[in-house]
């Protein structure tokens, strides 16, 4: 995972994680395990690579990962 995340430096990407989190960044770094994403904020955020059950390239700006519950 590591490997294929290092190519995925400077692309916008979404991550679902073990717990069910899901997280959209660009990939700035991969280094000792820990993938930092920037978000659309400029904000920087580690991950467990350890922890990412599925990856793929940001497709369309307004889908994100998981469900939408709507009221």
């Amino acid at each position: 995972m590591e490997q294929l995340l290092s190519k995925l430096v400077d692309k916008e990407i979404d991550i679902v994680c073990t717990a069910a989190a899901s997280l959209r960044g660009k990939v700035v770094k991969v280094e000792d395990g820990v993938l930092q994403l920037k978000d659309d904020e400029g904000e920087l955020c580690y991950v467990a690579i350890d922890k990412i059950v599925v990856v793929w390239e940001k497709r369309d700006r307004d889908r994100h990962p998981g469900f939408i519950f709507k009221s």
